[in-house]
């Protein structure tokens, strides 16, 4: 009896240690607002060289503002999935028209592997930069780079292989064994 009352409490305080996260997810919310601020910086920045920028520096402003806006999106999915999965459901975005279709739907193997999506592109917008801008990179720096990038995208094709194999491997335990003798 007193093992049962003390086990129910350790449950229940596991279960509720759950909200030490919220923290993490808040300072994550307040970062997209910082880089927000980056974003306009960058742009206010920007605005008086606008007509005297050659087409290379214009795509550079461009991809840096792209860069900086799949940053925020990675956070964002971040906040959305990992609080709906660790925490609890964001119960405001029920009735919102504005609630993202993949919100509440993305479990955590979903997120894993939009996340290093996310990454593989992130990587990719910032070695696209660095071949936009080539004068500025050493023959090093650009090979460390582009060795790095793969090594994202192998890691994304192996996860997302896994996952593969993992959903064919529960799909083959959920379905029923056939019967040898068939009536």
């Amino acid at each position: 009896m007193i093992k049962d009352k003390i086990e129910e409490l350790l449950e229940r305080g596991m279960f509720a240690s759950r909200w030490f996260m919220a923290p993490v997810y808040i300072v994550l919310s307040i970062s997209l607002f910082f880089i927000t601020i980056k974003v306009i910086q960058e742009f206010i920045h920007y605005i008086p060289l606008i007509l005297s920028m050659d087409i290379k520096q214009l795509l550079l402003f461009v991809l840096h503002i792209v860069d900086l806006a799949l940053i925020g999106n990675l956070v964002l999915m971040i906040i959305f999935a990992g609080y709906e999965n660790f925490v609890s459901k964001i119960g405001v975005a029920d009735d919102s028209e504005d609630k993202p279709s993949w919100m509440g739907k993305v479990d955590f193997s979903g997120l894993k592997l939009k996340l290093v999506a996310s990454i593989v592109a992130i990587s990719g917008i910032n070695l696209l930069e660095a071949f936009m801008d080539i004068s500025e990179k050493t023959d090093n720096e650009l090979k460390w780079m582009i060795i790095i990038h793969l090594v994202f995208v192998i890691s994304g094709v192996l996860l997302a292989v896994m996952d593969y194999i993992a959903s064919k491997t529960k799909e083959k335990e959920k379905t029923p064994p056939k019967d040898i003798i068939s009536p």
